[in-house]
């Protein structure tokens, strides 16, 4: 018969082998928190097409530890409403609402170097289980933990409340912070933001850290570890990969319609210097999301079965499409904005650079602008100000 504990300490066990799990603290958390309780009513488990519900009640106790206990993501939502007690059958839907893996959320953790007397400002609530960990150790009255939907909320308030952490739970936006009990020492995000909202960085002391995953997309997107100063800037690095669902404010609705209405009328066609393929990797993706904030990247095939890939902004009312010609492609471009020239001079400079990874870029936050670049180079810096 599988418990609970046990399955704590095999989890704790594994995250440490990974190199994941190394404060004592914390695996101290991992071994107490009972990550099963956090996951009422239920999970949806991925099977491609379709999710397929599994809820507590309805599952055997050792293969819904087995679950629990997963390194994997869990999701808990569907669709901004549906959860897994909602439905008996396989179900299309989005990902709206999740528990984390594990390796992810130790990771996060770790990396806010926190100490007992920290007060921390999580964004994004979740399920709660990252809250109950920073709970384990600093205590329940210095983690403030805001999510944006009531419902979310009102599940992971009764999970903390009977793991025993009373701590203090928003609803409400969490772009806008906490100011009613800031000032913090740290501020992490379990979702991905576009740009670091500045009232984050308002809201921590001189010397504090805020923590979140930079980017729009569900790939190329980075982990950046910012320090707060003085002078009310905040400055730091991407420090390696991530991946989080977007911030719901910032959540951007798929395309509809036909895609060749939309690039119907281009300014300027031309042979493109760089192939959109290099975005199905990390870094030219990453890359990208900065040169051309907002932008969306689609994926299709022509009706013979060649692919075209297409850039649209419609914040900018401008569009980029590339149509494949054996092993070159040409970029047709439509609207105020060139997107690829933008892109493209962004990409040939990285590659000019020898390509560096994604923790080469450095970022600044002002109250005004953001600022990134690439080990001090020159060729490679993006300044976005702010409306």
């Amino acid at each position: 018969m599988t418990d609970s504990a046990f399955e704590r300490r095999r989890m704790a066990v594994l995250l440490e082998s990974n190199g994941v799990l190394k404060s004592s603290w914390l695996r101290g958390a991992v071994e107490t928190v009972p990550r099963e309780q956090f996951l009422h009513p239920g999970v949806f488990l991925d099977e491609g097409r379709t999710w397929r519900p599994v809820t507590a009640l309805g599952t055997d106790p050792n293969e819904w530890l087995k679950i629990a206990y997963s390194i994997d993501t869990l999701t808990t939502q569907l669709d901004g409403h549906l959860t897994a007690d909602q439905t008996g059958n396989p179900v299309a839907g989005a990902p709206t609402s999740s528990s984390t893996d594990p390796t992810t959320v130790v990771g996060m953790i770790e990396a806010l170097d926190l100490k007992a007397e920290h007060r921390v400002l999580e964004i994004g609530t979740g399920t709660g289980y990252s809250t109950a960990l920073m709970c384990h150790y600093l205590g329940e009255d210095n983690v403030t933990t805001i999510e944006v939907d009531p419902q979310v909320a009102a599940r992971a308030d009764a999970a903390l409340e009977t793991v025993g952490y009373s701590t203090w739970t928003v609803t409400g936006d969490g772009l806008l912070g906490h100011p009613h009990r800031a000032p913090y020492d740290r501020v992490i995000a379990t979702c991905a933001v576009r740009r670091i909202p500045y009232a984050w960085v308002r809201q921590t002391k001189p010397g504090g850290i805020v923590l979140s995953t930079v980017g729009s997309w569900p790939w190329g997107t980075g982990l950046a570890k910012l320090t707060v100063g003085d002078g009310g800037t905040a400055e730091g690095a991407i420090i390696g990969r991530s991946s989080f669902m977007q911030a719901r404010a910032q959540t951007v609705t798929p395309l509809a319609g036909d895609l060749s209405a939309r690039t119907a009328y281009a300014d300027s066609d031309r042979p493109a210097l760089v192939s959109p393929l290099v975005l199905e990797e990390w870094m030219p993706a990453f890359l990208t999301q900065l040169a051309a904030p907002g932008a969306q990247f689609v994926r299709a095939t022509r009706s013979d079965g060649a692919p075209l890939r297409y850039f649209f902004d419609p914040e900018r009312e401008s569009f980029a499409e590339f149509i494949a010609d054996g092993e070159s492609w040409t970029v047709r471009q439509g609207g105020p904005v060139a997107l690829w020239d933008e892109i493209e001079r962004a990409l040939v400079a990285w590659q000019d650079k020898g390509s560096p990874g994604i923790e080469g870029v450095r970022l600044r936050v002002t109250d005004r602008s953001h600022l990134y670049w690439i080990d001090s180079s020159p060729l490679l810096r993006w300044e976005h100000w702010l409306a």
